[in-house]
């Protein structure tokens, strides 16, 4: 029998066979309070009925479900034996009828994984916390169901749970909680749910637990003269109650429903908008239908920069947009998985530039959204926007760069390219056309193409149906007068993806006027080819920079000609406009992971011109790049001299900073993070414990953590330390910090009891895991780490086989050896993968991506040793 896997075919196939006509699924989670029963995992009751319809009476089909037992399978009133029919994944399901009704009473288990219903027990009050997670196919940990998401169907929940809980799901809850074992020391009730409207199964939820809970209400007039009336609901963990900024994201929230309300002329369908902010949780949000879950760490404990709170508002406004993209409308199956997240990146950027205080959301969305896409887009996995998702597997690890932030940027180039108001007209038709149903990308191009007058079939073929990412690259000419007498673009793909793409891109053309880098001149023209002539830009003045994809119009690497790259090296800080200060900062990160420019060069830039940049965002991605490129561009040689240099720098920044802003908060935190010298640890400790003072720093928990965790790191700190820390802070977030913190000593046996925890036991649950694989690795523990390098090789195939998926990719992923850097390590690699051609095709993956860095990082670093 099969195992936990699905294909597409067998998805397919059981599509065209079965018509679900809904759900009424019963959870009973008392059991989720008090002590462990024993042996084995702690379990809840879950009844799960579906009806269904058969296309062909007498067929055979199956149901998915995941769990340690199931009591009773009843098909159609004649009782199944479970032994029989249930292999630990699947029900089998023989002779079906025309009309079909399916029971099945299990016993499921809670997840510590984040997959299924999660069970947190909160360590500052013991009180315990629920929540589902799902996508892409783990509902089925839950309930019984046919997990895919083109079998939409309507549920109707109910759960029984301890009497004082909060208890949510996608549809308000349905008359008065109802006792249940009143007399019991912990009385319970249930409580029910309205059904819901046909969605998949992958983002049906249930949220319950004693959370703090706020509540508000949106409404809005509608065309036909009625008023929408929307429930709004705010939840977290009583832990972080004071916290909790509800009405900021009550704020972001109304501005986002008048937005696509506004834009998409169909009303929120889904009822009440419950979001909730859960632990332990494993992504940054999901949008299930009424009932939106976030990690709870977008909660700020602490002081935040800007950009946090940005980031939460994109996130807020991202998961909205899912309600229309990807909850209304459905992609059949996960090859157009891109069909909701492209459309709910895009979106999520597009709605905060038009409807919140965070206008400037395009240029993180160019520094940030779009680095992740190119990076991706680079690795031997790259693939079109519209994958090819064989199975289950696949679709889990396709929730990548390419999927959210190049399927984006190619939205964001079809709005230049068809026009805003056909953009938008065409998601109007596509959401009346298609609603509660599932579409394929044909159906989108068809209405597209209908309100552009765009042949979309040759736009698809070029931006989704093909990977790579294209160059783009100014040459110019001037004559005697220094007038630009031609000015072209050339278009160059890489090898493997030869793609050249139709480009609508802004060409502009930058020049100095007193301290100011200022545009002076600009032509929209569509690139084509590999050579596009911008006839409108022949005989301006010669220009100091050229910046090709000036405003961001199109998704391409930027390349400069030499008369440009040279006055970025003197003054990039001094280009006054804020998006084309992020795509220069953003096409020089690309030159560096390129090996077209050495690291030494990058971390000049950045120490020269870092401190003048106003957007916060930036600012702390360049503290991203510039700790990425001394850890793993720069010549081994230099690494010493460039972390001093940098340590230098942030502690220049820091002191110059404006007292209690976020950019003296940003320097503090790089200051940590890059920290080499005794004396920066000195400064550290002095933060630390009250001894040194910066005018205006709060050193608040969060940032107290960030200091220790430096510290640590260095060999400054002592368990003595940490642990006095987590009596300060014994909290589920403080936990956390003191597992990351105490790992990253560097210490031989801290680091084999580490390995032993994640890689050889399971005893630790996703975040703990998370805290340990981030503290495992350091930059300056190299030799330290070198024992784990053949072990890594050799628990591969292990972990992937007896791990959950979301634990077996955070090992595989966070535990590569790849700050061993040298051609040892590529080639333990390369012949793992020649060694074991037939291991699960999304491990092969995990560890080629991992691989592509590696060599990366080599070739970088052969670029910085040759620059003398």
């Amino acid at each position: 029998m099969p195992g936990e896997n699905l294909t597409r075919e067998e998805a397919r196939q059981r599509a065209a066979l079965l018509t679900v006509d809904g759900y009424e699924v019963r959870l009973d989670v008392r059991s989720a309070v008090g002590p462990d029963a024993g042996d084995g995992p702690r379990t809840f009751r879950s009844v799960s009925t579906i009806r269904f319809r058969c296309a062909e009476p007498g067929a055979s089909s199956f149901a998915d479900l995941i769990a340690p037992s199931v009591t009773a399978v009843t098909l159609n009133g004649r009782a199944l034996d479970p032994a029989a029919v249930f292999d630990g994944a699947r029900i089998a399901l023989d002779g079906l009828a025309a009309e079909n009704e399916l029971v099945v009473d299990a016993q499921c288990a809670y997840s510590r994984t984040g997959e299924g219903l999660h069970r947190f027990v909160d360590p500052e009050d013991g009180e315990v916390y629920l929540y589902t997670h799902y996508e892409p196919a783990d509902a089925r940990r839950v309930f019984a169901n046919f997990e895919q998401p083109d079998l939409k169907a309507p549920y109707t929940f109910s759960v029984t749970a301890p009497a004082g809980w909060t208890v949510i799901s996608n549809g308000a809850q349905d008359g008065p909680d109802e006792p249940v074992d009143e007399d019991a020391a912990v009385p319970s009730s249930t409580r029910r749910f309205m059904p819901t409207k046909p969605i998949g199964t992958y983002i049906t939820a249930v949220v319950a637990g004693p959370y703090h809970v706020v509540r508000d209400h949106y409404s809005r007039a509608l065309p036909d003269g009625t008023t929408l009336e929307i429930p709004l609901g705010a939840f977290c963990r009583k832990g972080l109650a004071r916290h909790f900024d509800a009405d900021e994201i009550f704020t972001v929230t109304k501005q986002g429903l008048d937005f696509f309300h506004e834009h998409f002329d169909f009303p929120y369908p889904f009822g009440k908008y419950d979001q909730a902010f859960v632990p332990e949780y494993n992504i940054g949000a999901m949008e299930n239908p009424g009932c939106v879950t976030f990690r709870e760490e977008f909660v700020y404990r602490g002081k935040v920069t800007r950009s946090a709170y940005e980031r939460r508002a994109n996130v807020i406004l991202h998961e909205m947009a899912h309600m229309w993209f990807g909850d209304l409308v459905t992609m059949e199956w996960w090859d157009d998985l891109w069909l909701k997240e492209s459309f709910a990146d895009f979106m999520g950027s597009f709605s905060q530039v038009e409807a919140t205080r965070y206008t400037n959301a395009w240029v993180t969305f160019a520094n940030q959204r779009k680095a992740w896409a190119y990076r991706a887009d680079q690795l031997p996995s790259t693939h079109p926007v519209t994958a090819d998702i064989h199975d289950l597997e696949d679709a889990k690890l396709n929730f990548d760069g390419i999927t959210y932030a190049k399927g984006a940027s190619v939205l964001k180039q079809l709005v230049a390219y068809a026009g805003r108001d056909a953009f938008l007209e065409g998601a109007r038709r596509y959401f009346k056309r298609h609603a509660y149903g599932n579409t394929r990308l044909a159906d989108l191009l068809s209405v597209l193409e209908e309100t552009s007058g765009r042949d979309m079939a040759a736009w698809s073929r070029s931006w989704l149906q093909t990977a790579g990412v294209n160059s783009l690259t100014p040459q110019i000419t001037c004559d005697a007068q220094d007038r630009v007498t031609e000015l072209a673009v050339l278009q160059e793909a890489p090898a493997g993806h030869p793609e050249l793409r139709p480009h609508r891109v802004a060409v502009g053309l930058y020049r100095r006027q007193g301290t100011e880098l200022v545009r002076y001149a600009r032509a929209e023209v569509d690139v084509a080819g590999p050579r596009t002539v911008v006839a409108e830009l022949a005989g301006v003045d010669r220009p100091e920079l050229v910046l090709v994809n000036d405003d961001d119009l199109t998704y391409c690497k930027i390349r400069f000609d030499e008369a440009s790259l040279a006055t970025l090296r003197a003054h990039l800080g001094d280009l006054t406009d804020p998006l084309a200060r992020a795509l220069c900062w953003s096409a020089v990160w690309n030159l560096t992971r390129d090996g077209l420019m050495p690291a030494r060069d990058y971390l000049e830039l950045v120490q020269r011109f870092a401190g003048a940049e106003t957007d916060i965002g930036v600012l702390q991605m360049l503290h991203s790049c510039a700790r990425g490129a001394l850890v793993h561009y720069a010549a081994p040689s230099r690494r010493a001299e460039g972390a001093a240099a940098l340590a230098r720098t942030a502690l220049a920044e820091l002191r110059l900073a404006e007292p209690g802003s976020g950019h003296q908060l940003a320097w503090a935190r790089f200051l940590a993070q890059v920290a080499v010298t005794q004396a920066d640890f000195q400064l550290l400790r002095g933060l630390l414990d009250g001894t040194a003072r910066i005018d205006g720093l709060e050193v608040d928990q969060e940032l107290r953590w960030a200091l220790l965790a430096a510290l640590a790191a260095g060999g400054a700190a002592d368990e003595a330390l940490v642990d006095a820390e987590l009596a300060r802070d014994d909290t589920a977030s403080g936990r956390r910090h003191q597992v990351r913190c105490l790992v990253s000593r560097p210490d031989a046996k801290v680091k084999a009891e580490a390995w032993e925890r994640v890689v050889d036991s399971d005893v630790l649950s996703n975040a703990l895991t998370e805290a340990t694989v981030a503290g495992f690795d350091q930059p300056g523990q190299r030799e330290l780490l070198k024992p784990f390098v053949e072990p890594y090789f050799a628990s591969l195939e292990r972990v992937w086989r007896e791990r959950s998926i979301e634990i077996a990719m955070a090992i595989v992923r966070g535990l590569f050896p790849v700050l061993q850097d040298d051609r040892q390590t590529l080639e333990l690699t390369d012949a793992w993968l020649a060694e074991h051609p037939d291991a699960a095709p999304a491990l092969r993956r995990l560890v080629r991506e991992a691989r592509d860095d590696l060599a990366r990082a080599l070739r970088a670093q052969e670029c910085d040793t040759a620059a003398g």
